[in-house]
């Protein structure tokens, strides 16, 4: 069978119209605070329903500023619709404003969220992939000689990854930076998930944000909104003024009732006892479901955040999409298949951990019993 665009929105669309355990898309199972929904009800009676600003909510980029109090006078924030907006603008603005006279070659680790391998794809530019090493993450004279071979002049970089959850060492974090002025690459740096780590946090080079490197990051699974649709994106200030132009004629401004809530929620509570509940919740899950898994014949890879397992299918069974659908069909329960994550991933799935035990639990039954039969 063949599917069309994205298999995320394909098998999360197949519990949203028909029913089921929805372990594929990364949609929390959790409330957002009540304070937030609170705010929500309020502002929308309020005068907040025209435009926002194209750059952001006043109140929320104070907020932000304060939040990234560490941030020099050389930076600049823009709020988007969603990370994804934030993520694909950079890319518009990186494309056609600063590498108008090169070919394209972007690139990221790999496994790979879906929008660093479509956007290239989208725009008939290049893309090439770097495998992930599970103990050190990348060799630093293996990654030069890929750069430099493949004139890479974009790189996707996200930690916690998605779908796989490893968060990079301050230490690489480091060098890639450094390697991305030595060599000449711009760094596209996604943080949607810097909030939800097991044990330890990520390292992000916010407080010296280079010229070449764009900050990505949302309130979307922090908050449990990801429907709100709410993200922001860092930058040198030299590069603003055209980045907003750009974004004045693709996102124009995200919404502003939503905007003024989350800006006066974050300004008046500190959201960091709802987001350790959270991170607890997540591992919690990471571990139980990790033991049922192996013990069927899953290899579970150590990963130290984030919403998911990334694990690879028993030996017998060698084509994820076909699991994926059979999975579906004898259960309805759906997942992603790793090779929409590169074809090089194909005996591998996604699963959603961001759920209450229960349910992630029966869906965790249903994966085991189908790989078993099979």
């Amino acid at each position: 069978m063949k599917i069309q665009g994205s298999l995320i929105s394909y098998f999360s669309n197949l519990v949203k119209t028909k029913g089921g355990i929805n372990l594929a898309q990364g949609i929390p199972a959790f409330q957002p605070p009540i304070e937030l929904t609170k705010k929500l009800i309020k502002i929308a009676s309020e005068n907040y329903n025209q435009y926002a600003p194209g750059t952001g909510n006043q109140l929320l980029r104070q907020y932000l500023d304060s939040y990234y109090k560490i941030l020099n006078n050389e930076n600049e924030f823009l709020i988007t619709n969603g990370a994804t907006e934030a993520i694909s603008l950079t890319y518009n603005y990186l494309t056609e404003f600063l590498l108008t006279s090169k070919e394209i070659r972007a690139a990221s680790f790999t496994p790979a969220y879906e929008s660093y391998i479509h956007l290239p794809k989208i725009f008939k530019h290049k893309y090439y992939s770097y495998t992930i090493n599970d103990d050190i993450y990348f060799d630093e004279n293996e990654f030069i000689s890929f750069a430099k071979r493949n004139s890479i002049n974009i790189f996707f970089v996200a930690s916690p990854g998605n779908p796989y959850g490893k968060i990079i060492p301050k230490e690489k974090m480091q060098k890639l930076i450094s390697l991305s002025q030595e060599i000449g690459f711009y760094m596209i740096i996604d943080a949607v998930y810097k909030d939800l780590y097991f044990t330890r946090s990520a390292y992000y080079p916010i407080d010296n944000l280079p010229e070449n490197i764009f900050y990505v990051n949302s309130f979307s699974k922090k908050l449990s909104i990801t429907g709100w649709r709410l993200g922001y994106v860092i930058m040198n200030k030299k590069h603003f003024e055209k980045f907003s132009y750009l974004h004045d004629y693709i996102g124009l401004c995200a919404p502003s009732v939503l905007q003024q809530a989350v800006a006066e929620f974050l300004i008046e509570n500190n959201p960091e006892n709802y987001l350790e509940n959270i991170r607890k919740k997540i591992y919690s899950n990471y571990l139980h479901a990790s033991k049922f898994l192996e013990k069927s014949g899953f290899y579970v890879p150590n990963i130290d955040g984030g919403y998911f397992i990334w694990c690879k299918l028993p030996e017998n069974i060698e084509n994820s999409l076909d699991f994926g659908i059979k999975l579906y069909e004898n259960y309805h329960t759906a997942i992603i298949p790793g090779q929409h994550f590169g074809q090089e991933w194909n005996n591998y799935i996604r699963i959603n951990l961001a759920h209450e035990e229960s349910e992630l639990t029966r869906g965790i039954e249903y994966i085991c019993k189908l790989a078993q039969n099979l």
